[in-house]
């Protein structure tokens, strides 16, 4: 089993750079079909936590929470 690598993080993206948005879109619809309230904010909180895995960087991440926060 190989470690995780450390990469040097790039800066957050904020423009539009979804390959295909309304893919992406119709897939997180999906994802939350049959699911009440509570469960599809466990499935975005797992989503969240996913993602934030993905991209590893706590400034990049602060940067996405403080963008998150004043949209």
């Amino acid at each position: 089993m190989s470690s995780p690598s450390i990469t040097t993080s790039a800066p957050l993206v904020t423009t539009p750079n979804l390959e295909a948005p309304d893919d992406f879109y119709e897939a997180l619809i999906e994802a939350h079909q049959g699911f009440n309230t509570e469960q599809s904010h466990a499935l975005n909180a797992r989503l969240v936590l996913v993602l934030a895995n993905h991209i590893g960087s706590m400034a990049v991440l602060r940067q996405a929470l403080t963008t998150a926060r004043q949209a």
